[in-house]
């Protein structure tokens, strides 16, 4: 559709001493007209209702609202796509910040907070009351969409984030200055954007969302764009948008290719009415039983590679969808979701190892808007706290991965793959890690295989019964299923053990393991090659664990605290069996 006949009326807006200079681009068509996209984005959960899902009230038309960037940003570039909007029947706004374009005010006198809070103000003022919002932002207003997003909660229909910058916390009162200031000081320090509150925002956001990312950007971290993208996967309808020609100004890219902004524009108001799900929606009710519905649906917390969600029939029973939604993941979800299915499956005539029971799968994502796996629902929760019975939990799961490994499958599943090598390993400087990556420098050392869960850590194990002592539940996540040394399982859920909880908890993984029924490991600095070809996954960043964790209430598991309980752990496996 052209974007060309839609008037672009300027408006003015006052907001603490500045006057901020704004376009506003209204609908191409009759207000009374549906809105193309059929943007109800009311109930968006796939399968049915969500029970914190939602948006503003059916037939209500969406008003886009776009954020230009730091620097010499300004909304003259962003004007065409805000015709673009226009033009399919969507109105809009864009304005200048203060210290930018036609606005007054001195741009180092701005902050990330009188970003927002003059965001607010214009979208207060200058939208219809609790209308719904789709939030574009360009390079720094990446944080300010995300704390828009926070603000307004169910209001916001989609989101669009180009080149987006996340910032810690600690920057967001702070005056821009000249480059030379507190704010500089603060942003420059290397991963302090890994705490930004931005991240916990985004991976909280359940509607419709677009990342936009250049070919080149020589002012994003890619760790940046990762972190975001890993973030908008967690709970969002999420599309990754890649302009491998364009650089990071991509306001300008835009403004320039008309047949970005086009693709732009559908990504972002494609299926709005069921938050992007609505191929997902009518293939889950083809699953359910004959005369059954979907009655509610929510997110379920603590998971990283995929979505899940807990479904509820209209006669109580409980069901999990699994989707894919990272690109990663995506590209391999015929693999892994046709593993999982066949590997639940076949667990089913297993007493002893608790998997849910696979309903339906769409390893392709044919039927559905991303690939997907629908499953039983196992009772527990995950437990990752540091609680009085948490010997008693790491007894069970030690208990649990021994069964795990008795199982004989008739079919071995594939032969294991190692996540790093001593190439890929990015360890910080000192004498540990050099000494940690030279033990990965030999061939694998010889093993007897058996049936290896290979993800099998506490995020992955539900527990119940928490008035009279925890149990376990069921065993989830079995996408990575594999045959090969039972070290490496134990390897993996000590990492996590010792991220989580200590690096004394890590260490003693093994020893519960062994007197609760494991397989014979390997010794010494056989057994401390697979410890390290786990552990060292993890650098430089474990913290990139830590976003599913958070939401499970471990706030307390900085960067820092990470990083520090990984080197501890890594250091005492050397001491222990580096000989």
């Amino acid at each position: 559709m052209s974007a060309t006949s839609s008037p672009l009326v300027p408006f003015t807006h006052t907001y603490d001493g500045e006057r901020l200079s704004g376009v506003h681009a209204p609908a191409d068509s009759d207000p009374t007209d549906s809105d193309p996209s059929d943007s109800d984005p009311a109930d968006a959960a796939p399968g049915g209702p969500s029970e914190g899902d939602g948006g503003a009230a059916a037939g209500r038309r969406p008003t886009v609202v776009l954020l230009h960037g730091a620097g010499n940003g300004s909304k003259e570039r962003l004007l065409p796509l805000l015709a673009e909007f226009a033009a399919r029947r969507c109105p809009g706004l864009a304005f200048d910040f203060s210290g930018h374009g036609e606005s007054s005010g001195a741009l180092g006198e701005l902050s990330l907070r009188r970003r927002f809070e003059q965001a607010v103000s214009v979208i207060d003022a200058r939208t219809p009351p609790d209308g719904p919002l789709i939030l574009v932002g360009f390079s720094m207003s990446g944080q300010t969409v995300a704390d828009l997003a926070r603000h307004y909660g169910r209001r916001v229909a989609a989101l669009g984030l180009a080149a987006p910058a996340v910032y810690a916390g600690a920057a967001w009162d702070v005056p821009f200055g000249d480059g030379t200031g507190p704010f500089s000081t603060l942003i420059r320090r290397p991963g302090s954007w890994r705490a930004s509150p931005a991240l916990d925002a985004l991976r909280a956001y359940e509607g419709r969302a677009v990342l936009v990312v250049p070919g080149t950007d020589a002012v994003i971290p890619p760790a940046v764009t990762e972190a975001v993208q890993d973030a908008l996967a967690a709970r969002a309808q999420f599309t990754r948008l890649d302009l491998p020609d364009a650089d990071h100004g991509l306001g300008l890219w835009l403004r320039d290719h008309p047949e970005a902004r086009r693709e732009l524009a559908t990504a972002l108001l494609t299926g709005l009415g069921d938050g992007g799900w609505t191929a997902t929606r009518a293939w889950v009710a083809k699953q359910v039983p004959p005369g059954r519905t979907v009655a509610a649906a929510r997110p379920l917390s603590g998971g990283w590679s995929s979505q899940m969600r807990a479904l509820t029939l209209d006669d109580g029973t409980s069901l999990v969808l699994r989707t894919f939604v990272k690109p990663f993941f995506r590209r391999h979800a015929p693999t892994l979701l046709a593993r999982e299915a066949a590997v639940l499956a076949l667990l089913a005539d297993h007493d002893g190892v608790p998997a849910p029971a696979p309903v339906a799968v769409d390893a392709t994502g044919e039927h559905c808007d991303h690939p997907s796996l629908l499953m039983t629902r196992l009772p527990g929760r995950v437990r990752v706290d540091d609680g009085p019975d948490l010997d008693r939990r790491l007894d069970l799961l030690a208990a649990q991965l021994g069964r795990v490994h008795a199982v004989v499958p008739d079919v071995r599943p594939r032969p294991y793959e190692a996540w790093t090598s001593p190439e890929r390993v990015q360890a910080p400087p000192g004498a540990v890690w050099e000494r940690a990556v030279a033990v990965l420098r030999r061939e694998p050392p010889a093993y007897e295989g058996c049936f290896l869960h290979r993800d099998y850590h506490p995020g992955n194990v539900l527990f119940t019964g928490d008035g009279a002592g925890p149990r376990i539940g069921g065993v989830v996540d079995w996408v990575e299923t594999s045959w090969g040394p039972a070290d490496l399982d134990v390897a993996h859920c000590s990492t996590a053990l010792a991220l989580l909880h200590g690096p004394e908890h890590g260490l003693g993984f093994r020893a519960r393991y062994e007197a609760l029924g494991g397989r014979p490991l390997a010794d010494g600095y056989d057994h401390l090659y697979w410890r390290l070809l786990d552990a060292l996954h993890y650098c430089p960043d474990a913290a990139k664990l830590a976003g599913p964790w958070r939401e499970l209430g471990r706030t307390d598991l900085t960067a820092q605290v990470l990083a520090d309980r990984l080197e501890a752990y890594v250091t005492g496996l050397l001491e222990r069996y580096g000989g």
